[in-house]
């Protein structure tokens, strides 16, 4: 694989660009491989770069029923950290938000990581009480957070209204490393790396079928004909029950869309990540001038990937008290994604009863942040059978009553 650098850019204008390779190979499945990995979005494919990278399992197949980075890696609003208050998730996510940061080099493709600072605002008495009790564990998880007052939180968003009658501004909770990245470039160039790696990425290729002799698994059925393999790992978000059901075992989780939407593109009108969980919305600005909003999952199981009218405008009615000027634009384009749920909104990364099946699922709301964090603990979970990064987070928990409750803790599951 040639490395990209200004350099090759430099050449290929000479030739006209005609040096270019593809990015990622488009092979035929082989009959065998050592892991077999469903589902080709973030989680997915940064799992098999990983498991290559540090233990050097490379004969390695990344299958996917669409396209690449076509579900929810690329249905998200690309918000980046990991401020949480639980221990296991703090340090989960901050591995991830560490990675982000050296992800581009890693690769060799730029992801445009911009860690440009994420506020999480108090707009409630309770709030506060919260997060200045986050920052209190974060700082004791040694993940850097600190407690802002209102005027700090106006200096770094010029934009916004303090002194909303609903939504008064008292304070938020900052993470001057947390940000944003390329959600489509996190795949290509995870994909990218797992080619260059002789890993096969197979798009067009369902999942039919699980196959198991003795309690373990030895293959699966898929639109392109049988493949047998060692080990296999479930990463596919919000179909991840589908897939349990196929080997055999139940998930503890509901699938729901979750809805974002983008403006019209603007000059540059704020340079942080704001999250309003009263409010239940979240704002950024893209690289392009949009604002790009998020809000709530949809009240009621589904797996469209439209979602309604109704959240939108919910989500936007009570932004616009916070930032008066989001009522002048209008809205480019809307989508949903696929979330799939846990009861307490933490992700499951696990063993299965089916042995040598691994199920990394569960992430709800908050999976783009996770990505590399995730594919690194999944990694080590497969190859080794056993990782500290995902202890906590087995499927067991549920019968044990072991919860990680981020719902309670941060009264919102981003």
């Amino acid at each position: 694989m040639k490395r990209y650098s200004a350099f090759a850019i430099a050449r290929e204008a000479v030739r006209y660009h005609t040096g270019w390779e593809r990015a990622w190979r488009a092979p035929e499945p082989k009959k065998k491989y050592d892991a077999i990995i469903i589902g080709a979005g973030g989680h997915g494919l940064a799992t098999a770069y990983y498991l290559g990278k540090n233990f050097g399992i490379t004969n390695v197949a990344i299958l996917e029923k669409g396209w690449l980075g076509g579900g929810n890696t690329g249905r998200n609003t690309t918000i980046i950290r990991s401020n949480y208050l639980q221990d296991p998730s703090a340090a989960l996510y901050e591995k991830s938000r560490s990675l982000y940061e050296t992800m581009s080099q890693d690769l060799n493709y730029n992801v445009m990581f911009s860690p440009r600072g994420v506020i999480m605002l108090a707009q409630t008495h309770h709030e506060v009480r919260g997060y200045q009790r986050t920052a209190h564990a974060n700082a004791l998880q040694g993940v850097q957070t600190e407690w802002i007052g209102p005027q700090k939180v106006k200096e770094l968003c010029s934009i916004i209204n303090l002194d909303g009658p609903r939504y008064p501004v008292l304070g938020g909770l900052w993470q001057a490393r947390g940000g944003t990245a390329r959600h489509d470039a996190v795949a290509w160039g995870y994909a990218r790396a797992c080619s260059d790696m002789g890993m096969d990425v197979i798009q067009q290729c369902e999942v039919t079928a699980i196959r198991r002799e003795g309690g373990k698994v030895v293959g699966v059925d898929t639109t392109k004909g049988a493949i047998d393999c060692d080990k296999l790992g479930i990463v596919v978000a919000g179909h991840s029950g589908d897939l349990a059901a196929k080997a055999g075992f139940r998930l503890p989780l509901e699938s729901v869309a979750l809805q974002a939407l983008v403006s019209e593109p603007i000059k540059p009108a704020m340079d942080v990540v704001i999250m309003a969980n009263t409010v239940h919305g979240y704002l950024s600005q893209s690289d392009k001038g949009e604002m790009v909003i998020g809000g709530g999952t949809d009240g009621y199981n589904n797996y469209t990937q439209r979602g309604s009218f109704h959240h939108v405008e919910e989500t936007v009615r009570a932004l616009n008290e916070t930032f008066p000027m989001l009522s002048r634009l209008k809205m480019l384009r809307q989508w949903g994604g696929i979330v799939d749920v846990t009861g307490d909104r933490s992700p499951i990364l696990s063993k299965t009863p089916v042995d040598g099946v691994f199920i990394n699922c569960g992430w709800g709301t908050g999976g783009f942040k996770a990505i590399p964090g995730s594919g690194w603990a999944m990694a080590e979970l497969m190859a080794k059978g056993h990782s500290p990064l995902t202890d906590e987070f087995g499927m067991e928990r549920f019968i044990e009553g072991r919860f990680i409750d981020e719902s309670v803790a941060a009264g919102v599951a981003h």
